[in-house]
């Protein structure tokens, strides 16, 4: 079991970056995968990417490729999100989730979510 809270959202301008943090409690988070989700108004909830256990694999979706960055601490059980170039259509609320897996590049599903962070981007 593993309980997760999100942090660093906020207000930005496009172009700008944040860094979002997601941190775990609970046992056995070296064995999680984690996610990231996004989800903006009136929107499906959107796959962001995923880091695998041991940080050794990342997955990006080709609309934030090249401009986030997933990493994640195992000795401080956190993951991140580094967004840079923030665009209008990245704003959502942002959510991190894990999953029991042995699986790289994963996609889901997730058992455990935080309750999000919102991120807004002006233009």
């Amino acid at each position: 079991q593993v309980q997760l809270v999100e942090s660093g959202g906020g207000l930005a301008q496009a172009g700008d970056s944040l860094r979002l943090s997601c941190a775990a409690s609970g046992d056995y988070f070296n064995g999680y995968a984690m996610g990231w989700f996004r989800q903006a108004p009136g929107k499906e909830r959107e796959f962001v990417g995923s880091v695998s256990r041991t940080g050794g694999t990342t997955y990006d979706v080709d609309s934030v490729k090249g401009r986030f960055t997933i990493s994640r601490d195992n000795a401080k059980k956190r993951v991140y999100l580094q967004m840079n170039s923030l665009k209008p259509e990245d704003t959502a609320v942002y959510r991190c989730a894990a999953q029991r897996t042995w699986a790289v590049s994963y996609t889901g599903p997730f058992d455990y979510w935080g309750q999000g962070t919102q991120v807004t981007v002006s233009s």
